[in-house]
């Protein structure tokens, strides 16, 4: 097939409405998302993301300037999400407005925002034997990474932004491999060592000081459907982990169950009950035996 005849394929081929062209309703942007991402971090660990040498009279002008990029740039993506989820012809400049609201609303959460993360990289150095510093935590360690794009994406989610927070944290999770819903509740000081292959649910409550190793699922089960076969949304289906919980490398946890305060889940375990206060599960104890000549095989 000769390319001019496969344009015109390509051109008149019909296709479900998700992939219809944007037109006057163009989605954000991933590239404006993740710059502005970026200098969020900026904002929150000067001189770890961004640039390199913010400080002294400069400090402050820095951070006007970035809040104001911010601002602007954030304002337009979220204008963006707005419109093309915009199903009853919302006038551009109600969008605009409603844009522009929500992100007020979200700088105002930059302070508490900051501080989690500063809870979340001291829990990093004192739960690493290997990290000589919580700044060496702050530059290297992919779970405080993974963490900063989830605080910022979660107050998103909280706010109702359409698509930015998923995108924030998919970007995350093809940084990191760590991947994090934005409607996952976290509370501070939260601990992802190595982190490769986590996976926290959209409606995961997770406690202060908690502490998870790689390869750990906190899930679901299987959901119900409605009266036309698709999954209910929103409802509760993921795992309620408690403060002081450990869970170890590969354990999978799933379901709507609670996991008390200072519970230890050891590597491999499939769990799907509750687990009391300071309990303990673990896989059952390896055992030896010796075979002579083939016996007993």
């Amino acid at each position: 097939m000769k390319l001019h005849d496969l344009v015109k394929v390509l051109e008149d081929q019909e296709l479900p409405e998700f992939m219809h062209l944007p037109s006057l309703n163009p989605r954000p942007s991933r590239a404006a998302v993740f710059e502005i991402t970026e200098a969020l971090h900026s904002l929150i660990f000067p001189g770890y993301f961004g640039q390199d040498e913010v400080g002294g009279h400069s400090f402050r002008y820095f951070l006007g300037h970035t809040l104001e990029r911010v601002h602007r740039e954030l304002t337009q993506q979220i204008m963006r999400g707005l419109c093309f989820r915009c199903k009853e012809g919302t006038l551009l400049s109600q969008c605009q407005q409603k844009a522009s609201e929500m992100v007020d609303a979200f700088l105002t959460k930059l302070p508490a925002i900051r501080m989690s993360l500063a809870l979340d990289a001291s829990a990093a150095f004192r739960g690493d034997p290997s990290a000589n510093s919580t700044e060496e935590a702050i530059f290297c360690f992919p779970g405080i990474r993974a963490l900063a794009h989830h605080r910022l994406a979660h107050e998103l989610f909280l706010l109702g932004v359409p698509l930015i927070p998923r995108m924030i944290a998919e970007r995350a999770h093809s940084l990191t491999g760590i991947d994090i819903h934005p409607g996952a509740q976290i509370d501070d000081g939260l601990f992802i060592d190595h982190g490769t292959g986590v996976v926290i649910g959209e409606t995961c409550v997770i406690g202060k000081n908690v502490k998870i190793y790689q390869g750990v699922t906190l899930g679901a089960r299987s959901f119900p459907l409605d009266q036309n076969g698709d999954p209910l949304k929103g409802i509760p289906r993921h795992p309620i982990v408690e403060d002081g919980v450990v869970i170890y490398s590969r354990a999978t946890v799933l379901g709507r169950i609670t996991l008390g305060e200072n519970s230890v889940v050891g590597g491999n375990v499939w769990l799907t009950e509750s687990l009391p206060p300071g309990a303990r599960v673990s896989q059952g104890l390896t055992t030896r035996e010796d075979f002579l000549d083939g016996a007993g095989i």
